[in-house]
């Protein structure tokens, strides 16, 4: 059985809210969890997160019934929610001149037989702990990581790098994405964290590990408040999953 709690926050800088999430219920067929993070000038970034998620949802509702649910067959369907999710939010960037360049990153997390299917676009993360061990299963699409990939700067400093949230890929911007997708176990007693970086840019590691081992329902919360305590500069979004 799957249990999943999330949280929203504005921060405390931001006018608007540009991140955006989903949940499924408990007893949903398919366990679906959606996470993104927007961007765009007027009200773009709002619109293109809420866009992508809705769409990525929708694609994968109408079209889990019909797919064999082998894991390649899983794979491919979480890849094209998100390639279609892409379409939808470009084509809308085209049509209102005033949400030209809008985009946002996504994060997919497909939950089936034990298993959990991983789209990803952006720099949001995705998480998982088992036992005393935490590990981050997404890449950060970033100019930072490119520069630690090609060992330019040291992990240490992409912490503060200034153009740490310049993104090398995100949704909505091409009329093609290629998203990463991947499958990893989710096992009993497992947790998986999504967040958007209003949080990791704020609260180490260590304290996301501390928060969701102790309590997964209080987890989103108290990290929402851990990242306003240190700034609260962006948008924070926190969804904490456990296999029970």
């Amino acid at each position: 059985m799957i249990k999943a709690y999330a949280k929203s926050d504005i921060g405390k800088v931001r006018e608007i809210n540009e991140d955006a999430f989903y949940a499924s219920d408990s007893l949903d067929e398919v366990q679906l969890y959606m996470l993104a993070d927007g961007m765009g000038g007027y009200k773009g970034g709002e619109i293109a997160s809420k866009l992508a998620i809705q769409s990525a949802k929708n694609y994968i509702e109408n079209n889990f019934q019909q797919i064999e649910k082998d894991k390649d067959s899983i794979i491919q369907l979480v890849g094209s929610s998100i390639e279609y999710a892409n379409m939808i939010v470009y084509e809308k960037s085209k049509e209102n001149k005033e949400l030209e360049g809008m985009g946002t990153t996504l994060d997919v997390c497909l939950i089936y037989n034990n298993r959990v299917f991983i789209g990803h676009v952006g720099d949001s993360r995705v998480y998982r702990i088992r036992k005393e061990f935490m590990r981050k299963l997404t890449q950060d699409h970033s100019y930072v990581q490119k520069l630690v990939k090609d060992g330019t700067i040291t992990k240490e400093e992409a912490v503060h790098h200034p153009q740490k949230n310049m993104l090398m890929k995100a949704l909505g911007c091409n009329a093609f994405v290629e998203p990463d997708v991947m499958v990893k176990g989710f096992l009993k007693d497992d947790i998986l964290i999504m967040n958007s970086d209003g949080l990791t840019n704020l609260v180490s590691q260590e304290e996301i590990f501390k928060e969701a081992k102790k309590n997964i329902e209080q987890a989103p919360k108290e990290l929402v408040k851990l990242a306003n305590n240190n700034g609260g500069y962006d948008n924070i979004t926190v969804i904490v999953i456990k296999n029970i």
